[in-house]
């Protein structure tokens, strides 16, 4: 059985749920396991967030921010810093297939605003969202998703250039592409 790390937090009980359903799912019908760790727990019992993660992960997080409308106020990032620096500590963020984020789409665009913020920031993709709990629909778009980026992943790092050009700079640039030149119709 094939286990997918994930690194999450949940402080109201809903992103915590979402993972045990989407861990009995994955369990059930693709024969994979989570192994999730909420974040929240590890400053709970004072321990250290200055870990490196070594294999691929996935991040949950669900969206808390201060007030306002997340466009001109409100898009500052609360209660949930302790995965964003667990995630930037040395090259951890390099580990992370991608985010899911989870919120209360009655904040409208503060709706997964964290995740967006999160996948700028460290350059991963966000995957996906849910709200609140999620539904049944999310839990099985959602283990879609992880298991496909998860073989994306795996594929990539087996990929091999069979030739690499060199740098085109105007200088060193083939002739053929510094004068007007002209292809076959129907030629892409």
């Amino acid at each position: 059985m094939q286990v997918i790390k994930i690194y999450y937090i949940s402080l109201s009980g809903n992103t915590t749920n979402f993972l045990e359903r989407l861990d009995h799912y994955l369990q059930k019908e693709l024969q994979e396991k989570l192994d999730y760790v909420d974040v929240k727990d590890l400053v709970k019992n004072n321990e250290s967030l200055g870990f490196e993660i070594k294999e691929p992960y996935f991040a949950f997080l669900p969206a808390y921010l201060e007030g306002g409308n997340g466009v001109t106020t409100g898009y500052t990032e609360i209660l949930t810093t302790p995965l964003r620096r667990l995630i930037a500590y040395k090259k951890n963020s390099k580990y992370c297939m991608g985010i899911i984020g989870s919120g209360n789409r009655n904040f409208n665009k503060q709706f997964c605003l964290t995740a967006h913020q999160y996948s700028e920031e460290f350059g991963f993709p966000v995957l996906d969202e849910f709200e609140l709990r999620g539904t049944e629909e999310d839990v099985i778009r959602i283990s879609n998703r992880l298991n496909t980026r998860l073989i994306e992943w795996r594929y990539s790092s087996e990929l091999v250039p069979y030739r690499h050009l060199p740098n085109m700079t105007p200088p060193h640039m083939p002739h053929t592409l510094r004068h007007s030149h002209y292809i076959k119709d129907g030629t892409w």
